[in-house]
């Protein structure tokens, strides 16, 4: 099947040959083509070109044409918690009375809240919630993704969040990468136990995560009343050993040292960021670490931003991805998430489409087949409807800018 989009008024985000990622004054090029076509065999993009030089001896099973509309490509979301069980609506309304996200954890809510309710809920009626939010995020621009378990807690629950994710791989055509999180918080019957804890992760539940091949990627909240710097290290050294690479949480409200350690341990991606030291930064150029900030966090929370414009200034990449879970981000807007780092973190609209592009796609291990609109990556891409330019995704924050959503070739 070879398919033409013909007429588009801009295409965004090309290369001819894959980067890694991009990075410090590299973030602010966005490479576009206007009066545009592009060509998908099946579920491969083909080629691409201006108008003028469209191949007029192919035999093409459908033309679409897209005037003046813009196309880019599917997000790429390397931070979610997609896979949970009911809501947690009441500790939104605590906030609003003034607890704090710290307080409501203190009291037995937050990440307990949810591995509680999970623990109870079938592995059926978790994968039909999960599969809703899937298929809602497709439709929202979102081309590849990654889900963390860490709302189980047990070995049963984590098994059961990790097994979920594999199904969601299986049955949607959206790239979905697999995270173990066992140790996302302590669970209440290891309350002042954290070494036992820990090393029922290691030794009970991470050999059968690495024996079923359930995940890519291993992770840990390395956070003040989480899990330490010391912890970090020991579970990552874990990790390593079955061949799991770590995508860390680090620096969300304290800074503590997390970000040497994914350093350390050669960390795909170091994520939160929102509180950032000059050593911090210092810390991460060089590396092939990619640091990922999470504004819809900040926003839902009222906690501070990444210091993008500063990280970016001193040079560093950085990607951009939801977080989506149900205590402190319960959205999977890419749009929003690119709209608020342009708004609230003064990126560009291109550093934030690239954040939300390229580089998100190398926070999962995709950059050779996602992120971009290259020969030979996957056909993901949005079709806008009739927009003046891509600023103005960012600009008109509120609004569906999206016409249709094409991933691997088809239309969703």
């Amino acid at each position: 099947m070879k398919t033409a989009f013909i007429n588009i008024k801009e295409l965004i985000q090309i290369e001819d040959l894959p980067k890694k990622y991009v990075s410090g004054k590299e973030m602010s090029k966005l490479p576009t083509l206007k009066n545009a076509f592009l060509i998908v065999e099946n579920d491969i993009i083909s080629d691409f070109g201006t108008m003028d030089n469209l191949p007029n001896n192919i035999h093409f099973n459908s033309i679409i044409d897209v005037t003046d509309k813009l196309i880019l490509p599917t997000w790429c979301d390397s931070h979610t918690h997609i896979v949970y069980a009911g809501n947690r609506v009441q500790e939104f309304v605590d906030r609003i009375h003034g607890l704090t996200y710290e307080a409501i954890a203190n009291k037995g809510g937050g990440i307990l809240n949810s591995a509680k309710l999970l623990q109870k809920t079938s592995e059926e009626d978790l994968y039909a919630q999960a599969a809703t939010r899937v298929e809602e995020v497709m439709q929202l621009g979102t081309g590849a993704v990654e889900i963390k378990s860490g709302y189980g807690l047990t070995k049963d629950a984590e098994l059961k969040m990790l097994r979920v994710i594999k199904r969601l791989e299986e049955n949607y055509p959206i790239t979905i990468k697999a995270t173990f999180l066992g140790a996302h918080a302590l669970p209440i019957e290891f309350k002042d136990k954290k070494n036992e804890y820990l090393t029922d992760v290691i030794e009970n539940i991470l050999p059968t995560v690495a024996k079923e091949n359930l995940a890519e990627f291993i992770d840990i909240f390395c956070e003040t009343g989480y899990f330490s710097v010391e912890d970090t290290e020991q579970l990552l050294e874990a990790g390593k050993r079955y061949g799991l690479k770590p995508k860390i949480h680090v620096n969300q409200f304290n800074a503590i040292g997390g970000i040497q350690a994914g350093v350390k341990y050669n960390a795909l991606s170091v994520d939160h960021l929102e509180a950032m030291r000059d050593e911090d930064i210092e810390c991460l150029k060089n590396t092939n670490t990619m640091p990922v900030a999470l504004p819809s966090c900040s926003y839902f929370l009222s906690i501070p931003y990444t210091p993008a414009r500063k990280m970016i200034d001193a040079g560093l990449p950085l990607a951009l991805a939801t977080d989506y879970n149900p205590g402190s981000t319960p959205s999977g807007n890419m749009n929003f998430v690119v709209a608020t780092a342009c708004i609230k973190m003064k990126m560009t609209p291109e550093e934030a489409i690239n954040a939300a592009t390229i580089n998100g796609a190398y926070a999962m291990g995709l950059e050779k087949t996602h992120g971009s609109i290259c020969r030979g990556k996957k056909a993901n891409f949005i079709v806008t409807k009739k927009i003046p330019n891509y600023n103005f995704i960012p600009y008109s924050f509120g609004n569906n800018h999206i016409e249709r959503i094409f991933i691997e070739g088809v239309e969703i």
